[in-house]
């Protein structure tokens, strides 16, 4: 979490993100919406991805190209040359199924989950699989044979998808609730799905066994103590200079944080593909988390983290 060792760091961390970035000939060409409902995000993951760039030794020039409201089909036939190593992105699951459907003959890291997978394109994402997947090894790591969640009113939609993917992925009993029960066994789980206020506006809440979700995690807003969580571990650590320059550039929420911590693991896992075309399996701390690439599927696992007396800890 970016906290108060940014104000130590600030006048260390001002990194120029413009040199080294050509919009000349392209031999990565990265495909982001500029305008759009998803230029927010995709200006965070962008700054990210830039970060990193300018933090590594890579000279590959990059051409960045709008997709918002653009044909895939027409992008690639425009802006694929002869020097183009591999592609980056795009964004939108929508744009990630007309790329795949265009067939591009290099190597691709798509910026979201497709309907299909195909042989050149990597998928990399922030599915809510993956933040399941956390959950779960934690969850079974705490013995835990129980789960009660309940959700702040007016967030089943945000909170679907997520629910969802536990449910596939364990095998205990989860059980949603309206309000948290009166007590909580040993062994049984109290999962709190909402917003930071929401979750600090619950009365009575176990100093143990109660879990949440890095949405709930805001910085410096109050966490209850004993709550676990799994979320981006870049944003608990000082190791990773490339997310304090992208910070230092556009200070923002811990939401768009996370996304420029994509940003900067999409390059990292671009460097290994312009390094190793053929690459079929490779691990890596990221700043997402643990990053497992086999063959063409990318493995995301964020890191679990604890609210103690002495603040937060990674378990």
């Amino acid at each position: 979490m970016f906290n108060n060792k940014r104000k130590n760091k600030k006048k260390l961390l001002v990194v120029a993100l413009i040199g080294g970035v050509t919009y000349a000939q392209a031999e990565v060409l990265v495909i982001l919406p500029e305008s759009g409902p998803m230029a927010r995000v995709a200006s965070s993951i962008k700054l990210g991805f830039q970060s990193a760039y300018e933090a590594s030794d890579e000279k590959e020039p990059i051409k960045f190209v709008n997709s918002d409201q653009n044909s895939m089909a027409q992008l690639l036939k425009k802006h694929i040359t002869k020097k183009t190593k591999m592609i980056i992105g795009p964004l939108s699951r929508n744009d990630v199924d007309a790329l795949i459907k265009a067939k591009p003959k290099i190597c691709v890291l798509a910026l979201n989950e497709g309907s299909t997978q195909v042989t050149n394109i990597s998928q990399f994402s922030l599915a809510k699989k993956h933040d399941a997947g956390a959950l779960k090894n934690l969850l079974e790591k705490d013995q835990m044979k129980e789960i009660y969640a309940i959700r702040q009113a007016g967030t089943e939609n945000e909170h679907e998808l997520f629910l969802m993917a536990l449910m596939t992925q364990i095998s205990i009993p989860l059980h949603v609730l309206k309000e948290p029960p009166q007590k909580i066994k040993k062994h049984q789980a109290l999962l709190l799905l909402g917003s930071n206020e929401w979750m600090n506006s619950q009365s009575k809440l176990p100093k143990k066994q109660i879990y949440a979700l890095s949405n709930a995690i805001e910085q410096d807003l109050p966490i209850p103590q004993g709550l676990k969580f799994c979320d981006t571990p870049a944003l608990y650590s000082s190791g990773w200079t490339d997310m304090y320059a992208a910070y230092e550039r556009n200070p923002s929420t811990m939401s768009y944080q996370r996304l420029m911590a994509f940003g900067g693991d999409a390059w990292t896992i671009t460097q290994m593909y312009l390094h190793n075309p053929k690459l079929q399996e490779a691990s890596f701390e990221g700043r997402t988390g643990l990053i497992h690439i086999q063959e063409n599927i990318i493995q995301r696992t964020p890191h679990c983290f604890k609210n103690t007396r002495h603040g937060v800890v990674i378990l």
